[in-house]
């Protein structure tokens, strides 16, 4: 296989995720969304949290609640647990490195709040004490997977939602994360602040 024709597999195949993506995750995503919305018309907040690439991801998400996404509109309120390396190395050198989410959820999560968890795989020790903290925080979890979703698929609730891309590629999981966040963005500000006759 030349290199041309790699590259050229590289697009088919996250087109393919995308397509199958496409036809399994819009009923999850709009769940998602108008969980994270109601939350936040009724001032609760988003974290975010993830690890490697997924860490960057929930960064990403963030930045645009607190700036924006597509079209003008107040700060909302999402912060990213991955971004204070003072916190995340205090507890990872004093503690353990699978504490360093869960302390932070709980000292700043309250009840009703939503932790949205990116994870190409489900199984991160870190991410998994993060659903534990926030399920006795009482708050909500939106979890990205892939593959078959992980040992935190096992630990949702009802009142989660879980939205796996259809890969078991770690690379095809990222990139359909990416496009679930941005259809996620748009959903939020779409409920939140376009009239219902502009849907």
């Amino acid at each position: 296989m030349s290199m041309i024709e790699r590259v050229r597999e590289h697009f088919s195949d996250s087109i393919q995720t995308k397509i199958a993506a496409a036809d399994s995750l819009p009923p999850v995503l709009v769940r998602a969304a108008q969980m994270m919305a109601e939350g936040l018309i009724q001032g609760h907040r988003i974290y975010t949290c993830g690890n490697g690439s997924s860490a960057s991801d929930a960064q990403r998400f963030s930045a645009h609640m607190l700036n924006k996404f597509d079209v003008e509109r107040p700060s909302l309120p999402a912060i990213a647990l991955s971004t204070d390396t003072s916190t995340l190395t205090a507890i990872g050198d004093e503690y353990d490195q699978t504490q360093i989410f869960s302390k932070q959820i709980d000292a700043l999560v309250q009840a009703n709040d939503i932790l949205l968890i990116i994870s190409t795989d489900g199984n991160s020790q870190n991410l998994i004490k993060a659903v534990e903290s926030a399920h006795n925080r009482g708050a909500k979890i939106i979890a990205l997977t892939g593959k078959n979703g992980g040992k935190i698929a096992k630990m949702l609730s009802s009142n989660d939602v879980e939205i796996r891309a259809p890969s078991d590629h770690p690379a095809r999981v990222q990139e359909c994360h990416g496009l679930t966040l941005h259809c996620l963005c748009d959903l939020i500000d779409y409920q939140i602040f376009v009239s219902p006759a502009e849907f």
